[in-house]
């Protein structure tokens, strides 16, 4: 199956850098490109691609609004942010607005396919150096909710469910927390299937902000 790939890039040297190594791909396939805010949720619309790759900061608007939007949408593709994080003050923002994840935008080329990858497989792309980075970074705005409302949902995770969303929170992948819990590769894909079922998750950055967000973990565990 050929992944459907939409570039958001205002800088045509970058973004023609990027069609060249996905087309190059053969899983892949670029179906469109877009240099600023409003004709990439445009694009997004009329071309229905799998996955969008986007620039968070976009001419017209910026790349959280444009996740948002596209995001938000019946069948809405994946978004992968490339983003330059020492720089950007709103990767948290964009997360909550939907993306799938995110990358540094001086990431080795191999890294962007394999993230895209990780995203078409319905999996979030969140590294555990970067999400320490990003909860140490945004933990002021994780702060956990005063008040845990009646019928609390994490009391419908089982322990060892339990176990696997504190290694989530944490950024670790399916592989990690297989070798972490000494469980099969599947058994945890079905463990976080489960979690993201019961709590009523899209994906693993829901549950990262989730985990934080009710003081199930802090930034510093």
């Amino acid at each position: 199956m050929t992944t459907r790939l939409l570039i958001c890039e205002d800088q045509e040297l970058v973004r023609t850098g990027y069609v060249t190594v996905f087309d190059a791909q053969p899983d892949m396939a670029v179906v469109g490109e877009a240099a600023d805010g409003p004709s990439s949720v445009e694009a997004a619309a009329r071309l229905a691609p799998d996955v969008v790759v986007m620039d968070i900061h976009l001419p017209g608007m910026d790349g959280i609004e444009c996740t948002r939007r596209i995001a938000g949408r019946a069948g809405a593709p994946k978004v992968l942010i490339v983003t330059t994080f020492n720089t950007d003050e709103y990767v948290y923002e964009a997360l909550r607005a939907g993306a799938s994840g995110f990358l540094l935008k001086d990431a080795p080329l191999v890294e962007l396919v394999k993230g895209v990858r990780t995203v078409t497989r319905g999996e979030s792309l969140l590294s555990p150096t970067v999400t320490r980075t990003l909860i140490g970074r945004f933990a002021d705005r994780i702060r956990p909710v005063a008040v845990v409302p009646e019928g609390d949902p994490l009391e419908m995770l089982a322990p060892r469910e339990r176990e696997v969303l504190r290694l989530i929170a944490r950024g670790l992948s399916n592989t990690e927390i297989a070798e972490e819990l000494t469980l099969g590769f599947e058994t945890v894909k079905t463990y976080v299937s489960r979690i993201l079922t019961k709590l009523d998750l899209r994906d693993r950055v829901q549950a990262v902000v989730f985990a934080y967000r009710t003081g199930f973990v802090s930034a510093e565990d």
